[in-house]
């Protein structure tokens, strides 16, 4: 595994249930800045099985990024939120001033 997934799946870990962050804000805390499609790429490649919380990851906008294999992911994704009250508004936006996860430094 790259040095820099394994930073990038160390702050994933740390998002705590019914919070949200962004790619952007993953890549900061993991001190990789600009580089928001890794983490992307890095949450793609996490086995099936895996206890990560790679769901509370949103893009900017609080939306859920479909994938391009078409599968059910998007679909997992939004019920696992749901299961912790995050909250999507109509246009399947989660409100990031509301449910963001702001760690402590």
């Amino acid at each position: 595994m790259a040095p820099s997934y394994s930073r990038i799946y160390r702050v994933v870990a740390r998002i705590p249930r019914g919070r949200v962050a962004t790619y952007g804000q993953v890549a900061r805390l993991a001190g990789l800045p600009g580089r928001a499609r890794l983490v992307g790429y890095a949450l793609a490649a996490i086995p099936d099985a895996s206890r990560l919380p790679w769901h509370r990851v949103v893009n900017a906008r609080g939306q859920i990024s479909l994938r391009s294999d078409g599968g059910p992911w998007d679909r997992i994704q939004r019920l696992r939120l749901e299961r912790e009250r995050v909250r999507f508004d109509g246009h399947g936006a989660i409100a990031l001033a509301v449910f963001r996860w702001r760690p402590r430094r």
